[in-house]
């Protein structure tokens, strides 16, 4: 599984991040380029801790539905996500993109003592998990926008 864990997969999704450009153009969804990477941004920052987010009491918070969603399931487009992880609006584009560059590298690197938050729709995940997430959710936003 490709996770956020190895240095050679943060690597790749620095590399694809620097040839998103802000008038990029997706491939589906409502996003523009600076929001995606926003969104991006703070859904790490959710993972982190930074961003306190509501739960939601979904089924897919219990095995083996939330396995098959972190884990084999190909996302699909258009999904809903926490309300927190789409209210903040863009600053400078430069900015936005350094500092997700700043949080992929921090969540990568966490210790294996980190105290993970709930997640709002997946409840609680073990750092594996987190790893796992964190890369295939900037994959797809990635992908969305063709780099």
């Amino acid at each position: 599984m490709k996770t956020l864990y190895e240095e050679g997969r943060r690597r790749e999704l620095r590399e694809r991040l620097r040839r998103l450009t802000a008038g990029s153009t997706p491939r589906w969804g409502r996003f523009d380029a600076p929001k995606m990477v926003v969104h991006c941004a703070d859904a790490l920052r959710m993972a982190l801790g930074k961003l306190p987010t509501k739960s939601k009491r979904l089924p897919i918070r219990h095995p083996p539905l939330k396995q098959l969603f972190v884990y084999w399931l190909p996302w699909p487009k258009g999904a809903p996500t926490a309300r927190e992880l789409l209210e903040r609006a863009p600053a400078e584009w430069d900015a936005e993109i350094a500092g997700l560059l700043a949080l992929m590298d921090e969540a990568g690197m966490v210790s294996r003592e980190f105290e993970w938050p709930e997640h709002p729709a997946f409840g609680r995940m073990s750092r594996r998990a987190w790893g796992v997430l964190g890369y295939r959710h900037l994959d797809h936003h990635f992908r969305q926008f063709g780099v």
